[in-house]
């Protein structure tokens, strides 16, 4: 199926631009210093099931394992009491530049106000890595709050494209489905 869809570029290019976030709550980032194809594709799925991320679902072990094992990816872990609520993958680019590239929480820990801290940390770790920019997409099939999320942290939009975006026929799920009879499965 064809969707209409509204892709927003965003940028900071000095630290300064960035906005702190006044508080943060118990959210801690860690990055995972060993690369593991595995852990990437449950946070892209586990999260992105949420958002039609679909563009990694024929992805085998070996190309999880390329992408992650490179020396321009970090993936951050953002954790509540030890446990993983979501993840950020950092990309170094050319010319002193950092893409935000996948970011979110799992399904269990949205709306506990922990986007700001997870992205409070993504920010500052760029800019711990970048030189000249931090940028991200986000589009019209992200969360309702992703824009105004990244605005809030500093992020300003410099280039909006509207498209036609190819989907799956069935939204990507994390979960098995349940019958197509409409019957649910018994247990």
């Amino acid at each position: 199926m064809e969707r209409a869809i509204t892709i927003t570029y965003l940028q900071m290019t000095k630290p300064d631009d960035v906005v702190p976030l006044e508080r943060r709550r118990r959210l801690v980032a860690r990055c995972a210093e060993i690369p593991c194809p595995e852990l990437n594709r449950f946070f892209y799925v586990a999260i992105g099931s949420e958002w039609w991320w679909h563009e990694r679902e024929g992805w085998g072990r070996d190309r999880w394992e390329e992408w992650v094992d490179r020396d321009d990816l970090e993936t951050w872990i953002g954790y509540v009491d030890d446990t993983p609520a979501g993840y950020f993958e950092l990309e170094s680019q050319p010319g002193g530049q950092v893409q935000l590239m996948y970011f979110g929480l799992l399904p269990s820990f949205i709306g506990r106000g922990l986007g700001p801290e997870l992205l409070s940390a993504a920010v500052e770790r760029a800019w711990e890595v970048a030189t000249e920019r931090v940028w991200v997409h986000t589009c019209t099939l992200d969360h309702p709050r992703a824009l105004a999320n990244y605005m809030a942290r500093g992020f300003r939009i410099y280039a909006v494209e509207e498209k036609l975006e190819r989907l799956p026929d069935r939204k990507p799920s994390a979960w098995p489905r349940e019958k197509e009879e409409g019957r649910r499965e018994e247990t």
